[in-house]
C-alpha cells in the first residue's frame, strides 16, 4: 500500500465558530498544564506528573472532531485529552489533587483519568495499556451497529510492543472503526526515537498490514484536524482503521521530576519555534476569523476557569478513609 503524506495546505474549510473552538481547546490545554507544574512544584500534587506542552495540536485536532459518544484511550501524559474529551477542568484538577471530587474519585491521580460520562476509557500508567482497550471499544461499536469511533493515543516508544501491532492486525481484519494515533515527541522517556526503532517512519509500520498510515505535523492543529475528518469518515464509513503518526514535541522534561538535560539546547529552541498556538492564532487573524482583541479576551477566561478549577480542587474533601475498598468492583458503582 502507497504510504501517504498529507499536504499542510490543504484543509477542508473552516468557520469562526469551529475555529474559536479550536483555540479556546488549546488554550486550555497549554494554560492547565501550566498551572499544574506550578502546583507541583508547591506541593499540591504528588507523584509523577507528566504533562503535554507543545503537543496540544494533536490532542484539539483530533479529538475535537469526534461526536460525544466516541472513544478515547490515552496515557500517562493524559490531562489535555480528558480537557479535549469534555471532562471539566474542576474534575480534572481535583483528581490532580487526589480529591473525591476529581473525575476519578481521587483514586487515579494524574495518570489514570477516566471518564464514563464522557467515553473517555482512561489514561494508563504502563505504555501501550490503552491501545487493546480502545480496540475493545471499537469492537463493540461494530458488535453493536454504531457508528461510535475510537481513538487511541500513544508514544512512539509504544510502536516496538507486542500489544501495537497484534491490535492492528486485529483491527484490519476486522475492519475496526479504529484510529491509531502516535504522538511521535522524538523521545522514550530519554531514549531518542531512531536510536530504539529499526523504521524511524512509524507511519510505514501500517504496510505489514495493508492499513492506510499518514504522516501529519503534529504542530499544525488544522493539519492534524485535516487529518481526523478524514480518519474518522473512514471509520465510521466501515472502511476500517487508520495509523496517524503526528510528528510533535513536548516541551517540558519528560515528567515533572525530570531534569531535562539530555536533550540538545538547539532541538529544544528549534522545536519551540514550531509552538502550534502561535500558527493558530496567525492562521485565524490572516483569515479575519477573529481579532486580537477577541483571542486575548478567550485567553482571559480560560486563565479564570483554571484559577477556579485551582480553588475547587483546594476546597474539595478528601476521600474518606472508611472508603478505601470501594470501587474495587463494578457494583461498588
Amino acid at each position: 500500500m502507497v504510504q501517504e503524506q498529507l499536504a499542510p495546505t490543504k484543509y477542508d474549510p473552516i468557520d469562526r465558530q469551529e475555529a474559536l473552538m479550536l483555540y479556546r481547546d488549546i488554550v486550555l490545554g497549554r494554560t492547565f498544564e501550566d498551572m499544574c507544574a506550578q502546583m507541583y512544584y508547591r506541593g499540591k500534587m504528588f507523584g509523577f506528573v507528566h504533562l503535554y506542552n507543545g503537543q496540544e495540536a494533536v490532542s484539539t485536532g483530533f479529538i475535537k472532531q469526534l461526536r460525544p459518544d466516541d472513544y478515547v484511550t490515552s496515557t500517562y501524559r493524559d490531562h489535555v485529552h480528558a480537557l479535549s474529551k469534555g471532562v471539566p477542568p474542576r474534575a480534572v484538577m481535583a483528581e490532580l489533587f487526589g480529591k473525591a471530587t476529581g473525575c476519578s474519585k481521587g483514586r487515579g491521580g494524574s495518570m489514570h483519568l477516566f471518564s464514563a460520562e464522557h467515553n473517555l476509557l482512561g489514561g494508563f500508567a504502563f505504555i501501550g495499556e490503552g491501545i487493546p482497550i480502545a480496540l475493545g471499544a471499537a469492537f463493540a461499536a461494530k458488535y453493536r451497529g454504531t457508528d461510535q469511533v475510537s481513538v487511541c493515543f500513544f508514544g512512539d516508544g509504544t510502536t516496538n510492543n507486542g500489544q501495537f501491532f497484534e491490535c492492528l492486525n486485529m483491527a484490519v481484519l476486522w475492519k475496526l472503526p479504529i484510529l491509531f494515533v502516535v504522538e511521535n515527541n522524538l523521545w522514550s522517556i530519554g531514549m531518542q526515537h531512531h536510536r530504539a526503532s529499526s523504521v524511524t517512519d512509524i507511519y510505514r509500520k501500517a504496510d505489514a498490514f495493508d492499513m492506510p498510515g499518514y504522516l501529519v505535523d503534529g504542530m499544525d492543529t488544522l493539519e492534524c484536524r485535516q487529518a481526523a475528518i478524514k480518519a474518522i469518515k473512514r471509520a465510521r464509513a466501515g472502511e476500517g482503521p487508520t495509523l496517524l503518526e503526528c510528528s510533535t514535541y513536548r516541551f517540558r522534561g519528560h515528567s515533572l521530576a525530570d531534569p531535562d538535560e539530555l536533550r540538545d539546547p538547539k532541538e529544544k529552541e528549534f522545536w519551540r519555534k514550531q509552538d502550534p498556538i502561535p500558527k493558530l492564532t496567525k492562521f485565524i487573524q490572516e483569515q479575519g476569523l477573529a481579532s486580537a482583541a477577541e483571542l486575548k479576551l478567550i485567553e482571559q477566561e480560560i486563565r479564570a476557569e483554571v484559577e477556579d478549577a485551582v480553588q475547587f480542587g483546594e476546597d474539595s474533601p478528601e476521600p474518606p478513609v472508611d472508603e478505601l475498598y470501594r470501587f474495587q468492583f463494578a457494583e461498588d458503582e
